[in-house]
């Protein structure tokens, strides 16, 4: 009995046929991987930071942009790789076959393999952070625009460019196809309105 147990507490990380050894997570740990949550938001948090401040750090405009593609490149790279993956089980590329062709591939862990390695603290992380910093670089685009401030377009132009890639491959990763997004709003429709019709129909029994 003492040896199932242990058994049902092994993970397995792998992902997608990669060989990967397993390793034991404790169920009651919320964050089991600190280190990538911290990243998620490190770079993308102090690249707003940053174009924020700016002009407060450093009077220099080369600097502060140098430092702002930097940041954003490198929570790009963290983010697609690395997070994404240890976080929410989830991960996107682009490969090229012998023809020379490019595809975009899109994959997500098993159902199974995702409850077991998956953290609700992780996971709201995650998708937080994904979701949040694009929309907000979407606003200082808006806000250069009209306040004129030209220079800075080419920065924040970046920041939607890289963070909304990454947001598009993530939500890609997670519905799938338009298809498959058509359907789960289908049927969520589709439940609402037949709970609904059940609900009036015991309204009018009683």
């Amino acid at each position: 009995m003492m040896r199932q147990d242990s058994l049902d507490e092994t993970e397995d990380v792998s992902l997608f046929d990669a060989d990967e050894e397993n390793t034991r997570r404790p169920k009651q740990k919320k964050i089991k991987h600190p280190l990538a949550s911290f990243f998620h938001l490190f770079f993308r948090v102090s690249a707003i930071l940053v174009y924020i401040l700016c002009e407060l750090i450093s009077s220099s405009f080369i600097a502060c942009m140098v430092t702002i593609i930097l940041l954003l490149s490198c929570d790009f790279w963290a983010v697609k790789n690395i997070t994404g993956r240890l976080l929410v089980g989830l991960r996107w590329w682009n490969q090229v076959d012998d023809d020379g062709k490019s595809h975009w591939v899109y994959e997500s862990r098993k159902a199974g393999q995702e409850k077991k390695s998956a953290s609700d603290a992780e996971s709201r992380i995650f998708w937080l952070g994904l979701t949040t910093c694009p929309i907000i670089w979407v606003i200082f685009a808006f806000s250069a625009l009209f306040s004129f401030k030209v220079k800075w377009l080419a920065v924040v132009i970046m920041g939607v460019t890289l963070q909304g890639a990454n947001l598009y491959g993530y939500i890609k990763c997670k519905v799938g196809s338009p298809k498959n997004l058509t359907s789960i709003a289908s049927n969520y429709l589709g439940g609402q309105f037949l709970r609904q019709t059940f609900s009036r129909n015991t309204q009018a029994e009683s």
